[in-house]
């Protein structure tokens, strides 16, 4: 199996399995998004868990790209310090501009490597990114990331 297969596998499997996806029963802060190209939608929540770790929550629906985008994020940062969740949302981000000539770290991204060639279709970065940007704005809206460290 290549490369670009494994990934696409990757991403089938976090859409018809979803990770973490439900909304919080106490969210500090709240972000709904959409893609007003596609329809895509998604609300993420934020809290904090007792050891400071990152508690995320999601509700959404639209293409496999976004739902598994943020099923990817969920797995990837619940529990979290918000030093390693900006490390890896921006990471993510830098990816995602990176029109498919990126190198991702795949210590800091994990799963969501899989979205390497997403970023060579522009139309398709958006909903890959849908997820992330509402998170970063639950995250300023909770109080955990001031406006300066936004992207």
């Amino acid at each position: 199996m290549n490369l670009e297969a494994l990934y696409q596998d990757i991403i089938l499997d976090h859409y018809k399995n979803p990770r973490g996806k439900g909304l919080l029963e106490h969210p500090l802060a709240s972000a709904f998004h959409v893609n007003p190209t596609c329809g895509d939608e998604i609300t993420v929540e934020v809290g904090v868990d007792e050891s400071g770790g990152l508690r995320i929550g999601y509700e959404g629906q639209g293409c496999s790209i976004s739902q598994a985008s943020a099923s990817v994020l969920v797995e990837l940062l619940q529990g979290k310090s918000m030093v390693e969740s900006e490390q890896a949302r921006l990471a993510f981000i830098d990816l995602m501009h990176s029109k498919g000539v990126g190198e991702p770290d795949e210590d800091v991204l994990g799963d969501a490597v899989a979205f390497a060639g997403v970023a060579k279709f522009p139309a398709r970065v958006k909903c890959a990114l849908l997820a992330w940007m509402a998170l970063q704005d639950a995250e300023i809206q909770a109080g955990l990331l001031t406006t300066g460290e936004q992207t």
